[in-house]
């Protein structure tokens, strides 16, 4: 059994909350405001309560988790915080992340946050994972295509849980 951690446990992260305990995992879901946190209980998930804008509010949820979903692509707010969340805020995350128990990131690359600033946000994604060796996955599926961005969802997580067990198991 592996733990997620899904930040950004909206509508959408509750519904991957779902699918995956029912796939046997443990998943943390976070969310900025403590009246939130029944509604990811109530999806199965241990609520954290941590802003994404503050990441040192998020590094105690790494605790014990195998995979890191990013799943802001349809955050709302002004230019400058969008670009600051999937810039500088994600690299600070990723770069917390190295020497954990993180082995995987999925990382949201559509939604409403803009095609060009989440296409940045990928690339710090991949450039932060490469050089820690960390494997990655684009969730690149229309978040309006809710049974396709889920069935997206779970692949990505479950493949990156498969890119890290050993050969034969």
């Amino acid at each position: 059994m592996a733990r997620v951690l899904i930040v950004g446990c909206g509508c959408r992260g509750q519904a991957l909350a779902r699918a995956l305990r029912a796939r046997g995992h443990a998943v943390r879901g976070t969310t900025r405001t403590p009246e939130r946190r029944a509604a990811i209980e109530a999806a199965g998930a241990e609520a954290w309560t941590g802003d994404p804008d503050r990441i040192a509010t998020l590094s105690y949820a790494l605790d014990g988790v195998t995979v890191l979903c990013w799943l802001l692509g349809s955050a709302r707010g002004t230019p400058e915080a969008l670009d600051a969340l999937h810039g500088p805020r994600l690299r600070m995350l990723l770069e917390r992340s190295i020497d954990t128990t993180v082995r995987g990131v999925l990382y949201e690359a559509a939604g409403s946050a803009g095609a060009e600033r989440l296409a940045g946000g990928a690339e710090t994604v991949r450039a932060a994972c490469t050089r820690s060796e960390i494997p990655f996955a684009l969730l690149e599926v229309d978040p309006d295509e809710h049974a396709a961005w889920l069935a997206a969802a779970v692949a990505g997580v479950e493949g990156l849980l498969e890119a890290r067990r050993p050969a034969g198991r």
